[in-house]
């Protein structure tokens, strides 16, 4: 308890006294927590929340400490108290003093003025009225802290960045005002320091803090023990009966004989669970009576069922309707790989399709396989299509890699349809994501490519190439923050998209690999794949050129002061289609739309003007891909 020293005695010896038994390490004295504001106190158990108040209670006090005693103080639990007497609650008044004293303490103030005054106040609310007046006087400031790390990691040249973050990034250096609340997150965070990384068992092995009440100065001390130097070992699955417990390994990635890292772990972690075979999973690292150099690693896992079907409906504004089905089984008799079905109707595309992916190998390749039939309003004609792929493709953290080889078969029927054709490729393609969110990104940016090369087969055989490459970046533009709420970045997005089929004049390319554009996703203001190489007695052809750029300023909504999940936007969209480069012509939109950050992703709804189409549209999205 912290009690207040005789006129007497020295205020410095009591206050140094308990704050170094207070300092140490999983040290808990006082029924108050001193790690800062708790809920409000409960009432007595077994007295009813509506029972009549035995008295009311008024801090008076500066704002932050008068709502902080109103809070904590103990007293408070009794104001339901029934039959509470008048010499019952003089007794209780007397703790209340050494209570607010001790919760004082915990914001720094240790010579507080302190008056208790209890009123009868008969016909009021409560029979009895207690004023506490507090004159807190100087809080404490730090004047001096001392961290040391000593075990294993006092000595390691490759721990030395890690002594230093721990040193340079103390939360509580000279100057700062002294509370509870800042001292214990202080040596939290540099305990954290030492545990992200290597040495999992550091612990605090002892830590003071002095406080001088007369000069209201703190020298603060704390000693972490790293323990040692830790090594991720093999990795153990529990609970695994339909999946094999080698391929959670290869899934989970996690790099035996590396050095441990809370980051890798919780990365592994986020492998297994965002892999589909798993539907819970926890990661740790066995540190008891185990080898630092090789401490297994324990993946306690619960498997997701080994099918699954998803019933979707939907609406876009450039497809209309929209219906699907998705059936999963995670393995196939026979080879153990995954196969995802899916059919998928609306009004401007039939789709049925399967893909087969292996296990990941320990090198993160896996291969696969998929076939698709389709048929889709293209341009001015409906084609019916066919794919066939087959390859292999590595997912990494940032990065996506695939390289395979892909049949195309296309039936075109409609007025003047070209002819129909095959043809057959090999591509490679590599995407790298490098933005702050999967789902609802406001900085960073993205770039992908894609490369192909074969030959037609039908009607004539014909080399070609095809090459394509999409990049998106957000430029931050400043902070939105007004009188509370989270500040939340306004920022430009800038996008761009490019395509190019190199083949001779004459070649009947397979139209799946011509470029069409427009649409909610490409160049607002135009419908669904309405911009193309070129129109001939009002037919849409597609070309062999493609580009497309836009420019959009995405802005946080604030009302009444608080900044909020939703968002305005204005932008302007361009893109053209041709088969040749010198004969691209942009179509431009411009418009303005609002966005909300729903938990699965940005629900935007935009209103665009497509100035050479001369039409109003909306587009409607959910989600963000690339």
């Amino acid at each position: 308890m912290i009690a207040r020293p005789p006129p007497s005695t020295p205020a410095r010896w009591p206050a140094l006294l308990l704050f170094s038994v207070l300092g140490l390490a999983g040290c808990s004295l006082l029924p108050v927590s001193l790690g800062g504001p708790r809920d409000t106190a409960p009432d007595v158990a077994g007295v009813p929340d509506d029972a009549p108040l035995a008295f009311t209670l008024d801090v008076q006090a500066p704002r932050d400490i008068e709502a902080y005693l109103t809070k904590n103080l103990e007293l408070q639990r009794f104001r339901r108290f029934p039959g509470l007497e008048a010499r019952e609650l003089s007794r209780l008044l007397g703790a209340a003093d050494s209570n607010a004293r001790e919760l004082l303490a915990t914001l720094g103030y240790f010579a507080p003025t302190l008056a208790l005054d209890m009123q009868e106040t008969p016909g009021a609310e409560a029979p009895r009225r207690i004023v506490l007046t507090v004159a807190p006087g100087p809080q404490t400031h730090i004047r001096s802290a001392t961290i040391d790390v000593t075990g294993p990691a006092a000595t390691s040249a490759e721990a030395a960045p890690q002594r230093a973050r721990v040193q340079n990034e103390w939360a509580l250096p000279p100057g700062q005002p002294f509370t509870q609340s800042d001292w214990d997150g202080a040596k939290d965070q540099g305990l954290r320091t030492l545990r992200a990384r290597r040495y999992p068992t550091a612990r605090i092995a002892n830590s003071r803090a002095e406080v001088d009440a007369d000069r209201h100065e703190a020298d603060l001390a704390v000693n972490y023990d790293s323990g040692p130097a830790y090594r991720f070992g093999p990795l153990r699955v529990e609970g695994s009966e339909r999946y094999d417990p080698d391929g959670a390994r290869r899934l989970a990635r996690l790099p035996t004989g590396a050095v441990y890292s809370e980051a890798r772990l919780l990365d592994a972690q986020q492998r297994l669970a965002s892999s589909g075979y798993y539907d819970a999973v926890f990661l740790t690292l066995d540190t008891d009576g185990t080898d630092p150099e090789a401490a297994p690693v324990t993946a306690q896992v619960r498997e997701a069922k080994l099918q699954k079907w998803v019933f979707g409906v939907g609406v876009s504004t450039d497809s209309g309707p929209r219906l699907s089905v998705d059936h999963t089984h995670n393995r196939l008799p026979g080879i153990g790989w995954r196969a995802l079905n899916k059919l998928q109707l609306d009004r401007k595309n039939k789709l049925l399709s399967t893909e087969w992916t292996a296990l990941p190998a320990d090198d993160g390749w896996r291969w696969f396989s998929g076939a698709q039939v389709q048929r889709e309003a293209t341009g001015s004609y409906e084609v019916n299509s066919a794919r066939l792929r087959g390859g292999r493709t590595r997912s990494d953290d940032r990065i996506d890699r695939t390289a395979f080889l892909q049949y195309d078969y296309a039936h075109n029927q409609g007025p003047s349809a070209p002819p129909s054709s095959t043809a057959v490729t090999a591509n490679y393609s590599w995407t790298g994501r490098y933005f702050n969110s999967p789902t609802t990104p406001t900085r960073g940016f993205g770039v992908a490519w894609e490369l192909g090369a074969g030959t037609t087969l039908t009607p004539q055989r014909d080399p070609f190439v095809r090459a394509m490459a999409r990049w998106l970046h957000f430029v931050p533009l400043g902070k939105v923050q007004l009188d509370s709420g989270l500040p939340r970045d306004s920022r430009l997005a800038l996008r761009a998209e490019g395509g190019a089929l190199l083949a001779r004049s004459g070649a009947q390319i397979p139209v799946t690999q011509l470029f069409l554009t427009g649409g909610d996703t490409t160049v607002r203001g135009y419908g669904y794949r309405t911009i193309g190489a070129r129109k001939e007695n009002d037919l849409l052809f597609g070309g062999r050129y493609l580009a497309v750029a836009s420019v959009e300023w995405q802005r946080p909504f604030a009302v009444r002061g608080n900044v909020t999940d939703w968002e305005s936007t204005v932008f302007a969209d361009a893109g053209a289609v041709a088969d040749r480069v010198g004969d691209l012509s942009p179509q431009v939109g411009v418009g303005a739309g609002v966005r909300w950050r729903s938990p699965v992703g940005p629900l935007q709804a935009d209103l665009a003007y497509g100035l050479k189409a001369k039409s109003l549209r909306l587009h409607l999205r959910l989600g963000f891909t690339f």
